[in-house]
């Protein structure tokens, strides 16, 4: 059985990212990195478009065992405490699959041996075979493509208490959603929205 789940961060007026197509306008707090971990950890495959597979690749392998910090005066820095410390590692071994006309991914690239590039044209016939819980993070364009064919099971939208009022839009497509989980965070204003995607 193969369950596909979406996760990704939303403004309270459906943006993922700002005017500039930047997605840090939008509250990653420690409640939106445990939140990421669970998922993550939950993942058998993670499932990326190629833009946020290099973005992700360029980042996330060196952080679990970057030297520490010297801390700066507003405390310790987020990016390298256990939680993210934690994701970096879970990244680095759960199998990633990028969707990609773009070829293979380099061998120079941290997560080469851990990636499978699949062509885009082939990506229905990938998900046929595929079984577990498969992780989408970030993706848009990906995960909005597979919303549109039904392929996608699970949303899980953190909605960040900004609004932005111009911006990149989190759907593109139409969606009815049934919500299965509404949860907050102690010391955050965000909220977690669980959905389910119901058949058009």
């Amino acid at each position: 059985m193969r369950t596909v789940i979406v996760n990704n961060i939303v403004s309270l007026d459906g943006y993922y990212a700002d005017a500039d197509g930047d997605p840090l306008a939008l509250n990653m707090d420690t409640a939106f990195d445990q939140a990421n971990l669970e998922s993550i950890e939950r993942a058998d495959v993670v499932l990326l478009g190629r833009e946020s597979f290099d973005g992700f690749s360029a980042y996330w392998p060196f952080i679990a065992d970057a030297p520490e910090p010297v801390e700066q005066e507003s405390g310790p820095i987020r990016q390298y405490d256990e939680v993210n410390r934690a994701i970096s590692r879970r990244w680095n071994a759960v199998p990633k699959v990028v969707i990609t006309d773009r070829g293979p991914v380099p061998d120079s690239n941290a997560w080469a041996e851990s990636t499978t590039a699949v062509p885009r044209d082939r990506l229905t016939e990938w998900l046929d075979a595929a079984r577990g819980d498969i992780v989408v993070f970030a993706s848009h364009v990906l995960w909005n493509d597979l919303l549109a064919r039904g392929l996608v099971d699970e949303l899980h939208l953190m909605v960040s208490p900004d609004a932005l009022v111009t911006g990149v839009a989190l759907f593109t497509r139409p969606a009815s959603l049934e919500l299965l989980e509404a949860r907050t965070f102690e010391g955050s204003s965000n909220v977690q929205l669980r959905y389910r995607v119901r058949s058009r």
